[in-house]
């Protein structure tokens, strides 16, 4: 399925539709145009950050680090995002950590599993930290 066609799955219950692409009272789901606006915007210099969910903004159609709740981690390409965290990961890396305490023998043991998502859609409130994909100047 493409992009568009799973963010108008996933987010028309609450969203309006103008020109085909939605947009929600609660948030914005940016386009690839605005992506490509971004990219050339932070390649040019004339970014500007004011609030923190511009770096988001500047990592559209980018890979980008997640850390969940419940020793999650996802590691993806950021399609959309609103106000609220909940984002639109593709081509998703998820790691989940599980940590072991053998009583008898007194040691931890770590377990990690893998896993790889084509699209994901993430819950805002499970969010803890989002790390844009670095940039040099």
């Amino acid at each position: 399925p493409s992009v568009r066609s799973v963010l108008t799955r996933l987010l028309a219950p609450c969203c309006r539709f103008k020109e085909g692409i939605p947009t929600s009272a609660v948030g914005v789901v940016y386009t690839a145009k605005t992506a490509a606006l971004g990219a050339m915007a932070a390649k040019s210099g004339g970014s500007n950050v004011d609030e923190p969910l511009d770096l988001l903004r500047l990592s559209l159609d980018e890979r980008i680090y997640v850390k969940m709740r419940g020793d999650r981690e996802l590691r993806g390409k950021l399609h959309a995002y609103d106000q609220h965290l909940n984002m639109i990961l593709g081509e998703v890396e998820e790691v989940i950590t599980v940590v072991e305490y053998d009583e008898d023998t007194c040691e931890e043991h770590v377990k990690m599993t893998k896993r790889n998502v084509e699209m994901l859609y993430v819950r805002g409130d499970g969010v803890i930290l989002v790390s844009p994909p670095l940039r040099t100047t």
